[in-house]
């Protein structure tokens, strides 16, 4: 009988030897000791990676040796021996045990029985298997790469996020990066923004704190994806998100409209959440650190009804600290719990919720001198200093999502997947804000800065579902792998001001120099301001309306083994609308009813083709060209919409695979291009920020990214990157500055990172010492389009140490992170200009800062 082709069947392979890695505290098997089982009918793959959880033998085989046969349901109780000739069966495969612990598959020419060869030891000892190589999923289900909670490699073969199929990285015509587990553990991320340093060309932008988005080969994105749907699409930047719930960080370069429609060129995040596991696993971790730091984070998973048809994941965290900066504290609790339900072996339904509930104080960082003159800079105080007040109320954040995925097989080749994602933000913020927020010149002769008190309530409340079939089929000597969906997206975002946040009160003002003078303002300033002072009475409420659907199709076609061709196109269809009034009901009105046609509608078709050619089993020559498609939410000073941006890239690059594949890299250039851009108005009206379009923009550039083990000991995740962002042409009809020819901001020319990781009894081991070093760099950048200021380059060092020990079974790892090490002062990112002028907030990054963790796993 034929077997149905799998991104990982029937062809070379990248990896030679493929070794799984699953954590066990299983206590020592005598030879004739049984062990239960409860293993579906599913890939040899998959049941091999049960069964190493089960008896915790360390199962090998070459590359590609079990990825065509399908194990039979084990069921009961067996020993060991017994259990690995039911899985084998009829698949000409042999067995035999390298030493105590560890069983290598063979290929059995002479007949298709599996045979063994004896052992020579009556006890196993306790082992732990641990691997990089990722086996088929039951259902090939979308985002679920089956990680270990336990995981530690650093190399990722495959990902789901450029074509939503489960695809090798060497066999894929695009740039895609994965950021896992792994990397934020060891460098005790708990930030997005700390885990995407990692990766080329991507810099977030701000990094404070207050919301976080991210520029992607020279291009601001301010959404990011969870599962593969959009989880934020505010205006003016996504939430900040915690790491504690999430398995890996992808990075898709370059337009993804293909498939997730409405979405900035230079590309998307996506964040993969934990799934539940059918082995125990348990995690509990303390981390403390300067500032007042304190985090505690915790993870469990495991299989609630004793057939696995019912598996839980529970993973959270809860951080409280102060800040390097004056009077800036933060204290956030997030919970993840997550359900999958079984009934059968081809069907699965998850559902997953996310709650955050966070109260900081906002910062928007310090201001740049000499604006304009060709000097301008950082102002030169110490970063500690916190334009901000003592009496200043702390400021409230919450955020809700609700996800479900859906997956069903109905044959081996053809299934069906649906997900589908709630998200309800709400947040209160009470600024000291620069009056005028848009305008440097609140910077009075570089030193006294004029201020105001400005309230703003936000509450977004989006919705995003998709259909997919996928399928896979061959026709001659091609073998295809084809995908065709539907999504829809709606988000609706409002706010309320309160506060003049364009007239300076006198009161307010605050010498940069010696900000701790002014502080103390007194409370009943705030209520006063707060309860009285309105920009604009007609203009108090703001309604944003993003909601665009769209069909998909997609065919990845391999040919020979060695041309892999990948094709497809998106049609869109997106409305958008923007209003605004005394009340949101007034706003709503003026959205759908003025006379001005504050509501649009666009369609557009993107496309995306590429090739990939493998010469070699290590070595993969590619190349690309990709469109997107994205709305513009805007109306210009007389009430006019805007035409959608349009973007479009060229890419070629190499992909290989080195040191026996156990290390991944992917040098790539591209050349994108994008047009009809929304940008802010230097002098906007108080009712619309944004009404100016700058036509042109390009970004090229080249990037390099590497990840993986060098040798056992040794691991590394590395980037580099060239980057030539400018503004091509330039709008200049409302009289503003021409910024033709200028960089882009906050985009270095070139910018890179080194992490290595050196473990003395090899990566994975259950015990031991190791440490890491790393280093992150960026060139000088401008730090607006006009480029009337400028932050320096910076090489930051970060080293962390940690020894692992095994006690009653459980396995506790000390830990010390040192960020910094060397106490450089730098300076991270601006404001992105939705809420302040870039020159009046410049984020510094954080001095010499030590984090200490424990960690106990079992």
């Amino acid at each position: 009988m034929k077997s149905s082709k799998h991104p990982f069947s029937g062809r070379r392979r990248a990896a030679n030897l493929a070794v799984l890695f699953i954590a066990s505290t299983t206590a020592a098997f005598a030879d004739n000791q049984t062990v239960p089982f409860n293993i579906t009918a599913q890939p040899l793959g998959s049941a091999l990676t049960r069964f190493s959880t089960a008896t915790g033998l360390q199962v090998l085989y070459e590359g590609d040796m079990a990825g065509s046969f399908q194990a039979p349901a084990l069921k009961g109780n067996y020993t060991p021996d017994a259990a690995l000739r039911e899985l084998t069966q009829n698949t000409g495969l042999s067995y035999r045990y390298s030493d105590a612990g560890t069983v290598t598959l063979v290929k059995n020419t002479e007949n298709k029985s599996s045979t063994t060869v004896p052992q020579t030891e009556s006890t196993l000892p306790t082992v732990r298997v641990e691997a990089e190589a990722v086996q088929e999923n039951e259902i090939d289900d979308f985002y679920n790469p089956n990680y270990d909670g336990a995981n530690s490699f650093y190399k990722r073969s495959n990902s789901a996020t450029a074509t939503k199929t489960n695809t090798l990285i060497m066999e894929n015509p695009v740039s895609i990066q994965v950021v896992p587990r792994a990397v934020m553990d060891d460098q005790k991320s708990s930030r997005i923004k700390d885990a995407l340093e990692n990766v080329s060309g991507v810099h977030a932008q701000p990094s404070l704190g207050f919301g976080t988005g991210f520029i992607i080969r020279g291009f601001r994105s301010n959404r990011t994806y969870r599962n593969g749907l959009v989880a934020d699409a505010n205006l003016f930047a996504t939430s900040d998100f915690d790491t504690a719930n999430l398995e890996s960080v992808d990075v898709l370069k370059g337009p993804a409209a293909v498939l997730f429609g409405r979405i900035e060129p230079g590309g998307l995040v996506n964040l993969n959440t934990k799934k539940p596991m059918e082995a125990p696993y348990y995690s509990l971790e303390q981390q403390f650190g300067n500032y007042d730091f304190y985090r505690t984070q915790w993870d469990a998973t495991g299989s609630i009804s004793g057939d696995n048809e019912l598996t839980y994941r529970l993973s959270g965290s809860y951080q409280n600290n102060n800040s390097f900066r004056d009077l800036i504290s933060s204290d956030r609790v997030m919970v993840s719990p997550t359900l999958t339900w079984r009934p059968t072996d081809s069907t699965d339904l998850s559902i997953n919720v996310e709650g955050v509930e966070q109260e900081f104080q906002a910062d928007f960082g310090i201001p740049a001198v000499n604006v304009g003159t060709g000097n301008g800079r950082p102002a030169p105080i110490p970063i500690s200093n916190t334009l901000g007040d003592t009496n200043d109320p702390l400021d409230h954040l919450s955020k809700v999502y609700i996800g479900t995925e859906f997956n069903h097989r109905f044959t081996d080749d053809w299934a069906i997947h649906n997900r589908f994602l709630m998200t309800r933000t709400n947040s209160d913020t009470t600024i000291l804000n620069p009056a005028d927020a848009f305008d440097p010149a609140s910077l009075k002769n570089n030193r006294f800065l004029e201020r105001n008190i400005y309230y703003q309530k936000d509450e977004v409340e989006g919705y995003s579902t998709n259909l997919d079939l996928t399928g896979k089929f061959e026709i001659g000597p091609s073998s295809h792998n084809v995908l065709a969906g539907f999504d829809f997206t709606e988000f609706h975002t409002g706010y309320h001001t309160l506060g003049d946040w364009l007239t300076p009160n006198p009161a307010l003002t605050i010498d940069i120099y010696n900000p701790q003078a002014s502080y103390g303002i007194d409370p009943a300033l705030y209520k006063q301001t707060l309860a009285t002072n309105v920009t604009d009475p007609d203009f108090g409420y703001y309604l944003f309306k993003d909601q665009w659907y769209g069909a998909y199709f997609q065919d990845q076609i391999t040919l020979w083994d060695k041309l892999h061709i990948l094709g497809g196109g998106r049609y869109d269809w997106a409305e958008t609308g923007r209003g605004s009034g005394n009340s949101f009901a007034a706003a709503t009105d003026n959205m759908e009813h003025s006379s001005s046609s504050n509501l649009r509608k666009d369609e557009g078709f993107s496309p995306r083709v590429g090739i990939l050619y493998e010469p070699w089993h290590f070595l993969s020559v590619y190349g690309s060209w990709t469109t997107s498609f994205n709305a513009n939410n805007g109306v210009s000073d007389n009430g006019e919409t805007f035409d959608p941006e349009r973007g479009e890239q060229f890419e070629a690059g190499i992909k290989t695979s080195l040191y026996d594949d156990r290390v991944l890299a992917t040098l790539a250039y591209y050349h994108l291009t994008k047009d009809n851009i929304l940008v802010q108005d230097p002098s906007p009206p108080a009712s619309n920020p944004f009404a100016k379009v700058s036509n042109n923009q390009r970004s090229q550039g080249i990037e390099l990214d590497v990840s993986g083990q060098i040798t056992d000991q040794i691991s590394l995740i590395a980037s580099y990157a060239f980057t030539d962002a400018k503004v091509l042409k330039d709008n200049v009809a409302l009289g503003d500055p021409d910024n033709t020819g200028h960089s882009l901001p906050l985009v270095p020319d070139h910018s890179g990172s080194l992490w290595l990781k050196y473990d003395r009894n090899g990566s994975g081991s259950p015990h031991g010492f190791s440490f890491g070093l790393g280093a992150f760099a960026s060139g000088a950048r401008q730090g607006d389009f006009e480029n009337s200021f400028q932050l320096p380059g910076y090489v930051r060092m970060d080293a962390f140490a940690a020894y692992k020990l095994k006690v009653a079974g459980a396995k506790i790892t000390t830990q010390f992170n040192i960020r910094n090490i060397l106490d450089k002062e730098y300076y991270e990112s601006t404001d992105p200009f939705s809420t302040v002028a870039p020159a009046l907030a410049i984020a510094p990054g954080a001095p010499l800062t030590a984090i200490g963790s424990i960690r106990v796993e079992y």
